[in-house]
């Protein structure tokens, strides 16, 4: 069973930097990756980027792109993100997500909405406020 836990938010002023973490257990198959995804108050959930746990691939929403940055730790099991030069409408609760590279790329891509609902595994959100 897949199992993720979040780390690293909290309250930043606008233009500063926040990193997040994702310590992920559980993962048994190489064409797995691990996202991020995020949901402000009275707004849906948006993918932000994702990573191929095999090989590194990346993939950035046009919301975040150059802003944001995702890396992996595959020796602590840790997947990263590095907010940086973030902005009030960043404000939002951060989730990281699990599942089959091809779905979890969909989803940030926005081409599909959901995970695959078998595979899947979601951590359970950390708020992130960006304000001064």
């Amino acid at each position: 069973q897949v199992q993720l836990v979040e780390s690293g938010g909290g309250l930043v002023q606008p233009g500063r930097s926040l990193r997040l973490a994702c310590a992920y257990s559980g993962v048994t198959f190489d064409f797995y990756a691990v996202g991020w995804f995020r949901q402000a108050p009275g707004k849906e959930r948006e993918g932000l980027s994702c990573i191929k746990l095999a090989d590194g691939t990346t993939l950035y929403a046009d919301a975040v792109k150059g802003r944001f940055t995702i890396s992996k730790d595959s020796a602590r099991n840790m997947v990263y993100l590095q907010m940086d030069n973030l902005k009030s409408e960043d404000t939002a609760v951060y989730y990281c997500a699990a599942d089959f590279a091809f779905s979890l790329f969909s989803a940030v891509a926005g081409t599909t909405k959901d995970l695959s609902p078998s595979y899947s595994s979601w951590g359970q959100g950390i708020q992130v406020t960006v304000s001064s």
